[in-house]
C-alpha cells in the first residue's frame, strides 16, 4: 500500500512523457470523477419536492454502484457548495457524462457537475452489505501560489519533491492516508488525498505536514465525505 501511494502521488510531479511510462508500468486505471455541486434549482425547489427528488437520486447512486459503473460515490457532509462525488469506471468522458446527466437531481437542476479524468490503481471493492456509510476526509490538491510553470526541474523543487514523497510514505505507514491519485487534465485540481481518521482536525494536521503544502506550492481543500463501508480498503 505504501509503495502504491508513493507511486501515484509522484505523478503529480512528473513530466508528461514520464507520467505515461509510469502509468503503463504500474497499471494505473483512468477513472472519471464527477464533482457534484449545488445547482440553480437547489434553493428554488420546495423542501417536499427536493426530498422526493433526492430519494430518486439515492436510488440512482445505488444502481450505479451495483452495476459497477460507479466504484465509489457519496455526499460531502459540510456546508460548502460541493455536494458529493461519483468515481466512475467508463470507456470515455462522454459515456460517464451521460450517466451523470441521467441522475434525477441533475436533471431537476438541484445538482450540476464537472467531470475530470482521474488516475488510480484499481484497489476499490464492492460495498459491504447491509449498506453502511462511513466518514472519511477527502482533500482536493490544488495549485498553490508558489507553484511556477516549469520550476519542477530546479534542484530546490526536486529536493522538495523527495521530501513530499517521503511524507506520503510516512502517512501511508500510519494507515491514515488510504487513497491518493492525480487528475489527468492538467488543470487547477492536481489530485486528491483521502484520510481515514477520527476528525477533520486530525486530517488537517496530517495534511499540514506535507512539504508542498507548507510552502504553498500545493493547497489542500478538505471535506468530510460519506462513502459506503468496504469500498475503500
Amino acid at each position: 500500500m505504501i509503495k502504491k501511494l508513493a507511486i501515484v502521488v509522484l505523478f503529480l510531479l512528473l513530466s508528461t512523457s514520464a507520467l505515461a511510462q509510469q502509468k503503463e508500468e504500474h497499471k494505473l486505471v483512468q477513472f472519471q470523477m464527477a464533482i457534484l455541486k449545488k445547482g440553480p434549482q437547489w434553493d428554488a425547489t420546495k423542501e417536499f419536492d427536493r426530498n422526493s427528488i433526492f430519494k430518486q437520486h439515492f436510488a440512482n447512486v445505488i444502481s450505479l454502484l451495483d452495476s459497477g459503473k460507479a466504484i465509489v460515490a457519496g455526499p460531502f457532509q459540510d456546508e460548502s457548495d460541493l455536494a458529493g462525488i461519483y468515481i466512475l469506471r467508463s470507456a470515455s468522458t462522454e459515456e460517464a457524462k451521460t450517466w451523470v446527466d441521467a441522475d434525477p437531481a441533475v436533471k431537476a437542476g438541484l445538482l450540476v457537475f464537472e467531470m475530470h479524468p482521474w488516475w488510480s490503481e484499481d484497489i476499490f471493492k464492492k460495498a459491504s452489505q447491509p449498506l453502511k456509510w462511513n466518514t472519511v476526509y477527502l482533500g482536493f490538491l490544488k495549485k498553490g501560489p508558489n507553484r511556477k510553470e516549469g520550476d519542477g526541474k530546479t534542484p530546490e523543487v526536486q529536493e522538495l519533491q523527495k521530501a513530499h514523497l517521503a511524507n506520503i510514505n510516512r502517512l501511508a505507514e500510519t494507515k491514515k492516508l488510504v487513497v491518493a491519485g492525480p487528475f489527468g487534465d492538467d488543470g487547477e485540481l492536481r489530485g486528491i488525498f483521502v484520510f481515514r481518521v477520527g476528525s477533520m482536525k486530525e486530517a488537517q494536521e496530517l495534511a499540514a505536514t506535507d512539504p508542498m503544502v507548507k510552502i504553498d506550492r500545493l493547497r489542500l481543500e478538505l471535506h468530510p465525505w460519506n462513502v459506503p463501508e468496504g469500498m475503500i480498503p
